[in-house]
Protein backbone atom coordinates (compact mmCIF):
# COMPACT_ATOMS: atom_id res chain seq x y z
CA UNK A 1 0.00 0.00 0.00
CA UNK A 2 1.33 3.41 -0.97
CA UNK A 3 1.57 5.76 2.04
CA UNK A 4 0.33 9.34 1.88
CA UNK A 5 2.09 12.21 3.60
CA UNK A 6 0.94 15.78 4.06
CA UNK A 7 2.93 18.89 3.20
CA UNK A 8 2.40 22.64 2.99
CA UNK A 9 0.40 23.80 -0.01
CA UNK A 10 2.33 27.08 0.25
CA UNK A 11 5.47 26.47 2.27
CA UNK A 12 6.86 29.43 4.24
CA UNK A 13 10.38 28.23 3.47
CA UNK A 14 9.91 29.01 -0.25
CA UNK A 15 11.06 25.57 -1.34
CA UNK A 16 14.39 25.59 0.49
CA UNK A 17 13.87 22.13 1.99
CA UNK A 18 13.34 23.35 5.55
CA UNK A 19 9.78 22.12 6.12
CA UNK A 20 9.71 18.91 8.12
CA UNK A 21 8.04 16.83 5.43
CA UNK A 22 11.51 16.96 3.84
CA UNK A 23 12.78 14.46 6.41
CA UNK A 24 9.97 12.06 5.68
CA UNK A 25 10.39 12.42 1.92
CA UNK A 26 14.13 11.76 2.32
CA UNK A 27 13.54 8.62 4.37
CA UNK A 28 11.02 7.27 1.87
CA UNK A 29 13.41 7.99 -0.99
CA UNK A 30 16.28 6.26 0.84
CA UNK A 31 14.29 3.03 1.19
CA UNK A 32 12.76 3.23 -2.28
CA UNK A 33 9.17 3.47 -1.08
CA UNK A 34 6.80 5.33 -3.44
CA UNK A 35 4.47 7.76 -1.69
CA UNK A 36 1.67 10.18 -2.36
CA UNK A 37 1.52 13.75 -1.06
CA UNK A 38 -1.59 15.62 -0.01
CA UNK A 39 -1.01 19.36 0.14
CA UNK A 40 -2.82 21.27 2.87
CA UNK A 41 -3.33 24.99 3.38
CA UNK A 42 -2.81 26.71 6.73
CA UNK A 43 -6.58 26.91 7.09
CA UNK A 44 -7.03 23.21 6.37
CA UNK A 45 -4.35 22.35 8.95
CA UNK A 46 -6.61 23.70 11.69
CA UNK A 47 -9.77 21.94 10.51
CA UNK A 48 -11.14 18.75 12.17
CA UNK A 49 -10.10 16.42 9.35
CA UNK A 50 -6.43 17.34 9.69
CA UNK A 51 -6.53 17.66 13.47
CA UNK A 52 -7.71 14.04 13.58
CA UNK A 53 -4.37 13.14 12.00
CA UNK A 54 -2.19 15.69 13.78
CA UNK A 55 -3.61 16.99 17.07
CA UNK A 56 -1.33 20.06 16.94
CA UNK A 57 -2.39 21.07 13.45
CA UNK A 58 1.01 20.78 11.80
CA UNK A 59 2.69 18.82 9.02
CA UNK A 60 3.79 16.22 8.15
CA UNK A 61 1.40 13.36 8.75
CA UNK A 62 1.67 9.83 7.42
CA UNK A 63 -1.19 7.54 6.48
CA UNK A 64 -0.91 3.92 5.42
CA UNK A 65 -4.05 1.83 5.54
CA UNK A 66 -5.57 2.27 8.98
CA UNK A 67 -2.33 3.67 10.42
CA UNK A 68 -2.00 7.42 10.89
CA UNK A 69 1.15 8.97 12.36
CA UNK A 70 2.34 12.49 13.15
CA UNK A 71 5.72 13.99 14.17
CA UNK A 72 8.50 13.71 11.61
CA UNK A 73 10.82 11.76 13.91
CA UNK A 74 8.19 9.15 14.68
CA UNK A 75 7.37 8.81 10.98
CA UNK A 76 11.03 8.39 10.01
CA UNK A 77 11.43 5.81 12.78
CA UNK A 78 8.43 3.88 11.46
CA UNK A 79 9.81 3.95 7.92
CA UNK A 80 13.22 2.81 9.15
CA UNK A 81 11.69 -0.08 11.08
CA UNK A 82 9.43 -1.12 8.23
CA UNK A 83 12.00 -1.02 5.43
CA UNK A 84 15.60 -2.15 5.12
CA UNK A 85 18.36 0.39 4.67
CA UNK A 86 18.01 2.95 7.45
CA UNK A 87 18.72 0.88 10.57
CA UNK A 88 21.64 -1.54 11.01
CA UNK A 89 21.01 -5.26 11.36
CA UNK A 90 23.29 -5.55 14.39
CA UNK A 91 21.21 -5.00 17.52
CA UNK A 92 23.75 -2.75 19.28
CA UNK A 93 24.40 -0.65 16.19
CA UNK A 94 20.64 -0.37 15.69
CA UNK A 95 20.19 0.90 19.24
CA UNK A 96 22.96 3.46 18.76
CA UNK A 97 21.34 4.70 15.53
CA UNK A 98 18.07 5.20 17.39
CA UNK A 99 19.93 7.11 20.10
CA UNK A 100 21.28 9.49 17.46
CA UNK A 101 17.76 9.95 16.09
CA UNK A 102 16.59 11.10 19.52
CA UNK A 103 19.70 13.25 19.99
CA UNK A 104 19.06 15.07 16.72
CA UNK A 105 15.50 16.00 17.66
CA UNK A 106 15.78 16.42 21.44
CA UNK A 107 19.28 17.85 21.98
CA UNK A 108 20.53 19.50 18.79
CA UNK A 109 17.38 20.86 17.15
CA UNK A 110 15.63 22.81 19.97
CA UNK A 111 18.36 25.45 20.53
CA UNK A 112 18.81 25.85 16.78
CA UNK A 113 15.10 26.47 16.37
CA UNK A 114 15.17 28.96 19.27
CA UNK A 115 17.98 30.82 17.51
CA UNK A 116 16.08 30.77 14.23
CA UNK A 117 12.94 32.17 15.87
CA UNK A 118 14.90 34.90 17.63
CA UNK A 119 16.59 35.97 14.40
CA UNK A 120 13.32 35.98 12.48
CA UNK A 121 10.84 37.40 14.97
CA UNK A 122 12.72 39.37 17.63
CA UNK A 123 15.05 41.67 15.69
CA UNK A 124 12.95 44.72 16.52
CA UNK A 125 13.11 44.15 20.27
CA UNK A 126 15.34 46.29 22.47
CA UNK A 127 16.80 43.18 24.06
CA UNK A 128 17.47 41.37 20.78
CA UNK A 129 21.29 41.48 20.86
CA UNK A 130 21.46 40.12 24.42
CA UNK A 131 18.86 37.47 23.61
CA UNK A 132 20.74 36.42 20.47
CA UNK A 133 23.98 35.92 22.40
CA UNK A 134 22.17 33.66 24.85
CA UNK A 135 20.47 31.49 22.22
CA UNK A 136 23.65 31.27 20.15
CA UNK A 137 25.64 30.09 23.17
CA UNK A 138 22.96 27.47 23.83
CA UNK A 139 23.14 26.31 20.22
CA UNK A 140 26.93 26.18 20.16
CA UNK A 141 27.13 23.80 23.12
CA UNK A 142 25.55 20.73 21.42
CA UNK A 143 27.10 21.69 18.08
CA UNK A 144 30.56 21.76 19.61
CA UNK A 145 30.02 18.45 21.34
CA UNK A 146 28.65 16.90 18.15
CA UNK A 147 31.61 18.23 16.18
CA UNK A 148 34.04 16.60 18.62
CA UNK A 149 32.18 13.30 18.50
CA UNK A 150 31.99 13.23 14.70
CA UNK A 151 35.65 14.17 14.27
CA UNK A 152 36.93 13.11 10.86
CA UNK A 153 34.35 10.35 10.43
CA UNK A 154 32.03 10.32 7.46
CA UNK A 155 28.94 9.40 9.48
CA UNK A 156 28.10 9.21 13.18
CA UNK A 157 28.41 5.46 13.66
CA UNK A 158 29.76 3.62 10.66
CA UNK A 159 27.48 3.53 7.63
CA UNK A 160 24.80 6.14 6.96
CA UNK A 161 21.59 5.39 8.85
CA UNK A 162 18.43 7.04 10.19
CA UNK A 163 20.45 8.79 12.90
CA UNK A 164 22.48 10.57 10.24
CA UNK A 165 19.37 11.36 8.22
CA UNK A 166 17.70 13.20 11.07
CA UNK A 167 20.90 14.83 12.32
CA UNK A 168 21.83 16.11 8.85
CA UNK A 169 18.25 17.30 8.31
CA UNK A 170 18.34 19.23 11.58
CA UNK A 171 21.69 20.83 10.79
CA UNK A 172 20.54 21.61 7.25
CA UNK A 173 18.00 24.05 8.70
CA UNK A 174 20.90 26.23 9.94
CA UNK A 175 22.85 26.09 6.70
CA UNK A 176 23.67 29.60 5.55
CA UNK A 177 22.92 31.17 8.94
CA UNK A 178 26.61 31.38 9.86
CA UNK A 179 26.68 29.16 12.92
CA UNK A 180 27.61 25.96 11.08
CA UNK A 181 30.59 27.72 9.52
CA UNK A 182 32.23 27.53 12.94
CA UNK A 183 32.31 23.73 12.63
CA UNK A 184 33.82 22.74 9.26
CA UNK A 185 33.35 19.02 9.87
CA UNK A 186 29.63 19.54 10.53
CA UNK A 187 29.29 21.62 7.37
CA UNK A 188 31.00 18.82 5.43
CA UNK A 189 28.72 16.28 7.12
CA UNK A 190 25.62 18.16 5.95
CA UNK A 191 27.09 18.43 2.45
CA UNK A 192 27.52 14.64 2.36
CA UNK A 193 23.88 14.26 3.27
CA UNK A 194 22.83 16.71 0.56
CA UNK A 195 24.90 14.79 -1.99
CA UNK A 196 22.92 11.60 -1.47
CA UNK A 197 20.64 10.89 -4.46
CA UNK A 198 17.67 10.28 -2.12
CA UNK A 199 18.12 13.72 -0.55
CA UNK A 200 18.23 15.34 -3.97
CA UNK A 201 15.04 13.61 -5.06
CA UNK A 202 13.27 14.67 -1.87
CA UNK A 203 14.51 18.25 -2.17
CA UNK A 204 13.45 18.49 -5.80
CA UNK A 205 9.99 17.13 -4.95
CA UNK A 206 9.51 19.71 -2.22
CA UNK A 207 10.85 22.52 -4.41
CA UNK A 208 8.43 21.52 -7.19
CA UNK A 209 5.50 22.23 -4.85
CA UNK A 210 6.68 25.79 -4.25
CA UNK A 211 7.43 26.32 -7.94
CA UNK A 212 3.96 25.14 -8.93
CA UNK A 213 2.30 27.31 -6.27
CA UNK A 214 4.27 30.36 -7.38
CA UNK A 215 3.50 29.91 -11.07
CA UNK A 216 -0.17 29.22 -10.33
Amino acid sequence: MTPTITAFKQSPDRGRGLARDMRVRWALEEVGQPYDVRLVSFREMKEPAHLALHPFGQIPTYEEGDLALFESGAIVFHIAQRHAGLLPDDANARARAISWMFAALNTVEPPLVDREIAMREERDKSWYEARLRIVEDRARKPLGELSIRLGDAEWLDGAFNAGDLLMAAVLFRSKGSGILDEYPNLSAYVARGEARPAFKRAFDAQLAVFTAASSG
